[in-house]
């Protein structure tokens, strides 16, 4: 781990303290306290004086029993409560929830299949501060009720929550980013930094791991009296930190939420560290078959198999190789991987493709059979596996990945197209047009980018929009941002960045964040297509979790697409940089890398476009800039040696200059 170690010394080293600090949205220390008062119940007296802004005078007097004030902290934060007590005798309960929908002086929202959460009780023996035990800490809340449950009054000269997601980070560091995002639009730049706090809050201590304390216990169909006790305390991975799912529930190691959440870490925070955990994690629990378990400890112990989520795994090693350049890591970690890779392709049937057994997916259903899903991540997989062979000097390897690969997209997209729907069916015995598959199949490289079957599954999947989102079919009513993570780069890479970016408007800013049941800083696990917080896998709706990592796609995706920042070795060894402006007129974002800073900024008008651009020293990138509005020719300069050319755009209007070495560039296109 030392090589990690140098490579996070060097990120940090290289990125000097960002701009656009007032949208991040980690505190500035870990003493985090209220903000405003949200319900008073009962009879009580000075409940703004806990408030962060009103401490010192008077505290909170509750007078009676039941007397409550649920507190705001105005978003999702993670912690033990502390409380100080004026009072030497009484009871004085806790209780949190996420969503304003779940608050209630009696219980907590929930973890378990069924009921909800106790309250945390505080008896009073003496005045002065009580803590949380620290298997009570709480993974993720916006409000926070407390209670009066004795006889007597309580009185409280304090509250505050000791922070403890990013918990290998210094208290005063938490909004060190190394990277950030700026447009002109609001609803954008709110989206990026909720994404990257959404991040911070499901990395935790590994001691402090699995929530779902109950299970198998208490199902979905249990019948529960009174609320169900919880704790945090399962230790999942070794380390100081680790990626989890959730925040709130599972906080668990799960290799699927980390395909999209890796990509949004590496272009905000770079805490690889954690990654390198959550990876080591599931491949210290693969088996003698090479097969990788459906989720880290201890979940891994039911047995479950998931061909995707194996996949998933195998695609985190790839994605941590990428943006780290750990050679040591891919060296050590190759032989356990190429395991793996045996293990899926020994799921290919005649048929040339593979033949799914296992059910278990993201929680959609119907996964089994010859799956566009499964499929393409397959062919994805295989394609990441040949560079990785490539870089390991596996040749042989790496030409078996690829006439596999090559199988499969002969054979599944005649298969498997429907031409009157535009999109891919499930599997050949239904016409179900999944969201996860037709994604994936773009995402994945199965078809052509430029193709008129990418144009027609991106069209295909915006007509299916409601009012909240883009549905999955494949999950019943729901609407799940783990999968719509994907679609969002099926249509960036199809052109198509105009829909993109109203998706992300409507279902990650207006609704995701705005809508008053949700937490305006967070990102939820899934809902209804109907609006309600209700998904389709669980029954008990007060489960959901609001901040999981696998629902912060458009944070990468707008580094990368509307910035345009592509690594494509090496900790961006190689790069392109061809921003999709869509409708904005202006985007600054950037990150750094063991390599060093890359960044991006444009402006455009109407007859110009301006793209200032720095990358590293010792690296090489292509440029694809824009030609401004309809403009088939432009005038271009900023190119190396000095001189203005007459540039003309290839058929989506972009102009490309190739083999650029690292450096400040600033390129002017004025329209002809």
């Amino acid at each position: 781990m030392r090589a990690l170690d140098s490579l996070l010394l060097l990120v940090a080293s290289t990125a000097a303290a960002v701009p656009y600090q007032q949208y991040i949205l980690a505190p500035s220390s870990r003493t985090v306290r209220p903000v405003s008062v949200f319900r008073q119940h009962g009879s009580l007296s000075s409940p703004t004086g806990l408030l962060d802004n009103s401490r010192g005078g008077k505290g909170l007097v509750l007078n009676t029993f039941n007397s409550s004030v649920t507190y705001d902290f105005g978003k999702n934060i993670a912690g033990w409560v502390n409380l100080d007590l004026s009072s030497h005798t009484g009871s004085v309960g806790v209780t949190f929830s996420e969503s304003s929908l779940w608050v209630s002086s009696q219980n907590s929202d929930a973890t378990a299949d069924a009921g909800s959460d106790a309250p945390l009780v505080f008896n009073i023996s003496r005045s002065g501060h009580y803590q949380a035990p620290s298997e009570k800490e709480r993974g993720g809340f916006r409000y926070l009720t407390v209670v009066n449950l004795g006889k007597s009054k309580v009185e409280l000269k304090d509250l505050w929550v000791q922070f403890t997601a990013m918990p290998h980070w210094k208290d005063d560091a938490l909004r060190d980013y190394t990277g950030w995002f700026h447009s002109n639009d609001e609803k954008l730049n709110r989206v990026w930094y909720a994404g990257a706090y959404t991040n911070q809050l499901v990395t935790i201590d590994p001691k402090r791991g699995d929530s779902l304390v109950h299970l198998g216990s208490i199902t979905s169909t249990s019948n529960i009296t009174g609320t169900v006790d919880w704790w945090l305390n399962t230790t999942i991975t070794n380390g100081t930190s680790v990626l989890t799912d959730g925040a709130k529930r599972d906080r668990l190691v799960w290799s699927g939420d980390m395909a999209i959440a890796v990509p949004g870490i590496a272009v905000t925070t770079f805490d690889f560290i954690s990654i390198r955990n959550a990876i080591d994690s599931l491949f210290g629990l693969q088996d003698a078959s090479g097969q990788l378990p459906y989720a880290g400890l201890p979940f891994n112990e039911l047995g479950l198999v998931s061909f995707t989520y194996h996949l998933y795994a195998l695609i985190g090693v790839a994605n941590f190789y990428l943006w780290s350049d750990d050679k040591a890591f891919l060296d050590t970690i190759w032989p356990a991987w190429k395991l793996g890779m045996q293990w899926a392709t020994k799921q290919i049937d005649s048929t040339g493709l593979a033949n799914v057994t296992a059910p278990n997916d993201w929680l959609r259903f119907g996964m089994g059979g010859h799956n566009i899903e499964a499929n393409s991540i397959l062919y994805y997989t295989l394609s990441l596996g040949a560079a990785l062979a490539h870089e390991e000097g596996d040749a042989a390897t790496a030409s078996s990945y690829t006439s596999l690969a090559s199988t499969i997209q002969q054979v599944a997209v005649p298969l498997l197209w429907q031409p009157s729907a535009g999109l891919f069916r499930d599997n050949e015995t239904t016409t179900l047009a999944p969201q996860d598959g037709n994604a994936w199949a773009i995402k994945s490289g199965l078809l052509s980018p430029s193709s008129n079957f990418s144009t027609a599954i991106s069209k295909g999947l915006e007509a299916r929009w409601g009012p909240y989102g883009a549905p999955a079919p494949e999950a019943a009513d729901a609407v799940s941002p783990f999968i719509s993570g994907f679609e969002l780069e099926a249509h960036f890479m199809a052109g198509r960045p105009e829909t993109a970016l109203t998706l992300i408007r409507h279902m990650w800013a207006d609704f995701m964040l705005d809508d008053p049941r949700m937490t305006n800083s967070t990102f939820i696990e899934g809902y209804s297509t109907t609006g309600a917080l209700h998904y389709a896998p669980y029954t008990n709706d007060a489960r959901i979790s609001h901040a999981h990592g696998w629902a912060t796609g458009p944070t990468s995706a707008l580094t990368m697409f509307v910035g345009g920042i592509q690594i494509l070795t090496g900790a961006g060894a190689t790069w392109t940089i061809a921003p999709q402006p869509a409708d904005l007129t202006n985007v600054d974002t950037g990150f750094s890398t063991p390599k060093g800073k890359f960044t991006s900024k444009w402006t455009r008008t109407k007859n110009t476009f301006t793209l200032t651009i720095s990358t590293p020293k010792g690296t090489t990138g292509s440029v694809g800039i824009p030609l401004p509005g309809a403009h088939g020719a432009a005038r271009l300069t900023g190119i190396p040696g000095g001189k203005a050319v007459t540039a003309h755009g290839d058929s989506t209007g972009v102009y490309w200059l190739k083999n650029l070495r690292g450096g400040n560039y600033v390129f002017v296109a004025t329209g002809l």
